[in-house]
C-alpha cells in the first residue's frame, strides 16, 4: 500500500480556499492520485459530495479507453470527476483529503505497485479560482515541510474528462474481497475515517 502520510504527520487545511458560495449547489472537481477505485471511493464517502466518476483526464479522446491508457503513452491519468455542493464541503476541503488519505503526492508517476504515467498525482484545474487554491496549497504544504519528500502533484488545465468503462465505476463497492483493493484501497478508508470523521457520510 501507498504510505500516504506519516500516521504522525497533520495535514493543515489550506489557508487560500474558495468561499461557499450560497446561490450554487453544485461545482466540479477532477483530481488524479493512482489508481482510482481507491480515490473514488475515498471521495463517495464524504458528506457534501453527490457523485464521483472514474475516468481519465490528460489526454485525446479517441486513446481515452482503459487498454490504451494502460500503455502510458497517451497522455491521460487514471481520475475521478467529483461533483459536490460548495456550501457543504469547500475546494479546499476536498484537497484536503486528497493529499492526507487518498493518495501519496510525493510518487513521481507511481502509486503503490502501480507504474506509469497514467498513475500520476495531477489536479485539473477548471476555474482560475481552483488553479489559484491548488497552487497556494502545495506551495502551503511545501513550506511546512509536512511531506519528507517533494510534493510531485502537478497542476494542470482539465482539456476534457472522460468517463471510464463501467466495470470500473463503484469498483470497490462491487468487488470489496479483491485481493488489490483489500491490500491497497481499503486501509484509505480506513485513514479516511480516523482523520476526517466529521466529513464521513453517516457519521
Amino acid at each position: 500500500m501507498a504510505a500516504c502520510v506519516s500516521s504522525a504527520a497533520v495535514i493543515p487545511p489550506p489557508a487560500v480556499d474558495i468561499p461557499a458560495d450560497g446561490g450554487r449547489q453544485q461545482a466540479v472537481a477532477v483530481l488524479a492520485g493512482g489508481c482510482f477505485w481507491g480515490v473514488e471511493a475515498v471521495f463517495e464517502h464524504l458528506k457534501g459530495v453527490k457523485d464521483v466518476v472514474s475516468g481519465y483526464a490528460g489526454g485525446s479522446p479517441n486513446t481515452a479507453h482503459y487498454e490504451m491508457v494502460g500503455t502510458g503513452r497517451t497522455g491521460h491519468a487514471e481520475s475521478v470527476q467529483i461533483t459536490y455542493d460548495p456550501s457543504q464541503i469547500s475546494y479546499g476541503k476536498l484537497l484536503q483529503v486528497y493529499f492526507s488519505v487518498a493518495h501519496d503526492p510525493t510518487e513521481l508517476n507511481r502509486q503503490g505497485p502501480d507504474e506509469g504515467t497514467q498513475y500520476r498525482s495531477a489536479i485539473f484545474y477548471q476555474s482560475e479560482e481552483q488553479k489559484r487554491v491548488a497552487e497556494a496549497y502545495i506551495q502551503q504544504l511545501t513550506e511546512a515541510k509536512v511531506f519528507r519528500s517533494p510534493i510531485v502533484t502537478k497542476v494542470a488545465a482539465l482539456p476534457a474528462f472522460y468517463p471510464a468503462e463501467e466495470y470500473h465505476q463503484n469498483f470497490i463497492q462491487r468487488n470489496p474481497d479483491n485481493a488489490y483493493v483489500i491490500y491497497n484501497d481499503l486501509p484509505k478508508l480506513s485513514q479516511l475515517k480516523k482523520r476526517f470523521p466529521e466529513l464521513v457520510k453517516g457519521r
